[in-house]
């Protein structure tokens, strides 16, 4: 299988596009210049050549392409196989260590977000109670990129937004300047304003002494307000610690 994607993704590529997508992600593992379309007709292809016939197959697969990858579309694959909606069926709990293990390992914001702001949502809104335990513990430990994921899984939610989870998954990331988890925190309050503008400018009101100011400006930019105070402390410019394969680079599509 994996053999059979680095082909399909290969005979795709285009050199030129590969060193620019490389650059651009200041990511060790190389690309075969593959844009989001090929990606997808990549993993198409795979799926009618190995079709998973129960969910054990399913996450072998996914686990089997993103451990194996040798180039970085090779994991986009993967989580185009996660997202797949012929097997929207296969995603339960025992998919939850299989997205752990990608956001944890994928350590860059590319690979994490497309795995938490899709079907780690689609899992909460399924599981919510045992998703919830998970997502709070998360939201404490060491791994920026599980706090990251956690705080961005209801994204998508809109007027189904839990307001007090996500209170709960940003609380013990507001004294970070970390620039993803402030990105993050940004970002999700950013998209909840679209329903909730009066809870978004509350939120951000009650906790503006120790928000970042990134968080602020992303989190009021459409509905004002943004204003950040100049005593605010700075993000720090440390760049964040990632995994083998991850890339350093302090950008973002969000």
């Amino acid at each position: 299988m994996l053999a059979f994607a680095r082909a399909e993704l290969s005979q795709r590529g285009q050199p030129a596009r590969a060193a620019g997508a490389q650059a651009y992600m200041k990511s060790e593992m190389p690309f075969h210049g593959v844009g989001a379309k090929g990606t997808r007709e990549a993993a198409r292809a795979v799926l009618e050549r190995f079709p998973l016939v129960d969910a054990r197959a399913w996450r072998a697969a996914i686990l089997v392409l993103w451990r194996g990858a040798g180039f970085r579309e090779e994991r986009y694959v993967a989580i185009e196989i996660l997202k797949a909606p012929r097997y929207r069926e296969f995603l339960d709990l025992d998919a939850l260590p299989v997205m752990e293990e990608m956001i944890a390992t994928g350590a860059w914001w590319d690979l994490v977000d497309a795995v938490a702001t899709r079907p780690l949502g689609e899992l909460l809104a399924r599981q919510p109670a045992a998703v919830r335990r998970t997502l709070r513990a998360w939201s404490t430990g060491e791994s920026l990129w599980l706090r990251r994921a956690a705080i961005l899984a209801q994204l998508n939610f809109k007027e189904h937004t839990d307001r007090a989870l996500l209170r709960r998954l940003i609380e013990p990331s507001l004294p970070s300047r970390e620039f993803f988890l402030a990105k993050a925190i940004g970002w999700a309050l950013r998209q909840f304003a679209r329903t909730d503008p009066e809870w978004v400018r509350a939120y951000v009101e009650e906790h503006r002494a120790r928000l970042a100011p990134l968080a602020i400006r992303e989190a009021l930019r459409r509905i004002g307000g943004a204003e950040v105070r100049s005593t605010a402390s700075a993000p720090s410019r440390r760049g964040p610690q990632v995994a083998r394969g991850g890339p350093r680079r302090r950008s973002s599509p969000s």
